[in-house]
């Protein structure tokens, strides 16, 4: 199996600006969220699922999920995340797997936004997991700027995930992206050459 790194941090964290170096790289990106989505189009599986669960009223005027809406369902009611998620996260693991094995790159980086509030040995096809690591008040105003919702809503979904301590925890490698730019892309550029002399020790 191709060499995989584990990308996460929370919410403001920077997460595309770093998906996004790495792919000028010609890293490929395998994303959670960009799967999670494609797996809860209309006429797919998981999409039957969620709108036998939630109703017909989450839908939008195209028949698409009302994501929105269903985001602000499962953050307020922990039972219907939990329910969500043990929906979607194993489709979304399997995906990836597939993905993975049809890769022809020397490593792959996969975008796994809650891979500290899960189980990391769920993803034990990870070799390693890369953190991103911010400030909590740049994630706040970052979110703000991004999203053009309130410092309340962000610390009230800051309070929903893994603080940065708790990620640091399973971290082998840490970007910090407090800083400009050039100062994330260099470390990217370090942990680009890490992971391909790593990757090819694996072979």
């Amino acid at each position: 199996m191709t060499y995989c790194v584990g990308l996460t941090g929370g919410i403001g964290s920077g997460k595309s600006t770093v998906t996004t170096l790495f792919q000028k790289l010609g890293v490929t990106i395998i994303d959670a969220d960009e799967i999670a989505h494609n797996i809860t189009k209309p006429n797919t599986y998981c999409y039957e699922s969620i709108v036998e669960h939630f109703g017909n009223n989450i839908l939008q005027s195209d028949d698409s999920l009302n994501r929105k809406m269903i985001r602000d369902i499962v953050f307020k009611n922990p039972e219907e995340r939990k329910w969500l998620e043990a929906r979607l996260h194993p489709v979304i693991r399997e995906a990836m797997k597939e993905r993975i094995a049809k890769s022809n790159a020397v490593y792959n980086i996969l975008v796994i936004p809650l891979l500290a509030e899960k189980n990391a040995k769920n993803h034990n096809y990870l070799n390693r997991i890369c953190v991103i690591e911010v400030p909590i008040e740049q994630q706040i105003q970052r979110t703000i700027e991004r999203d053009h919702i309130t410092e309340a809503q962000v610390r009230e979904i800051l309070a929903t995930q893994a603080t940065n301590e708790e990620r640091l925890k399973i971290a082998d490698d840490i970007i910090y992206n407090g800083g400009d730019l050039s100062e994330c892309r260099n470390q990217i550029l370090e942990l680009n050459q890490k992971y391909l002399s790593l990757a090819e020790k694996e072979k």
